[in-house]
């Protein structure tokens, strides 16, 4: 199914909203709660499914449906269609504050990898499925960074990523990236998680248990502060009194 075709302004700075101009009958796709305000003659319903595949049985909507309650997204997903004349907006924010990327999935090969919680919307007739990281051990142990998303069409498709987005492109080299920090990037980069170094410095290092490493040719998107990271920092208050004297405890069994 071709997207439909969407105009787009992202409005603010530190926390941001996209907008979107719908002209009649056509229809953007955004994750259920997403939605900031529409214009007049836009109309909506919650779907068990993406719309990508209309002629889709009742099992392939329960399937899909399935997919994304695995990766902790809700089950369905919201139709916002123009029924109306002339053209009408509707606005959609992320959850927590942070930077909306606009992707044109043409441009990119007609998908992207982007992580679980990284899809904001899209035109219609981008397909939304589950998507799964090479190394399956460690990406149960590293949480972040398994389970990821497949976004795939030709249309434009919104993420939104935590504090500040850093566009590199890959020639061929590789990178390795806190799990949680990789919002998305292209299908012809290699996405592996695996171990933070040795045992001492995972447990003292600060950096977690696993790395992302991405390897290869195109693009990838990171964010500077992904959600489970401020969480982390104001649920401990940015306190490293526990960690220093758990590490002076951890030092003493790994060196006597």
């Amino acid at each position: 199914m071709k997207s439909h075709e969407i105009d787009y302004t992202i409005k603010g700075h530190d926390i941001q909203l996209v907008e979107i101009e719908l002209d009649p009958n056509e229809t953007v796709i955004a994750e259920a709660g997403a939605m900031l305000y529409m214009k007049e003659g836009i109309d909506f319903e919650t779907k068990m499914g993406d719309g990508s595949e209309p002629d889709k049985g009742l099992f392939g909507k329960l399937l899909s449906a399935a997919q994304r309650k695995i990766t902790g997204e809700s089950i369905f997903i919201t139709h916002f269609t123009h029924r109306g004349s002339g053209k009408s907006q509707v606005a959609f924010s992320a959850p927590y504050p942070g930077t909306i990327i606009p992707i044109d999935l043409e441009k990119v090969g007609g998908q992207i990898i982007v992580q679980r919680d990284a899809f904001l919307c899209a035109a219609l007739g981008t397909k939304i499925s589950m998507h799964f990281s090479k190394n399956i051990g460690a990406g149960f142990f590293g949480g972040e960074g398994f389970i990821l998303q497949k976004l795939e069409g030709d249309g434009k498709a919104f993420v939104h990523a935590g504090g500040t987005v850093i566009e590199h492109e890959l020639k061929g080299d590789s990178i390795r990236v806190d799990t949680g920090c990789v919002v998305g990037f292209e299908s012809s980069i290699d996405f592996n998680v695996q171990r933070a170094g040795n045992l001492k410095s995972m447990f003292l290092g600060g950096e977690g248990l696993f790395l992302a490493t991405l390897t290869g040719h195109g693009k990838i998107w990171l964010q500077s502060m992904p959600i489970s990271k401020l969480i982390s920092q104001l649920s401990t208050g940015g306190s490293n009194s526990s960690k220093e004297s758990s590490g002076g405890l951890l030092n003493s069994i790994l060196e006597g």
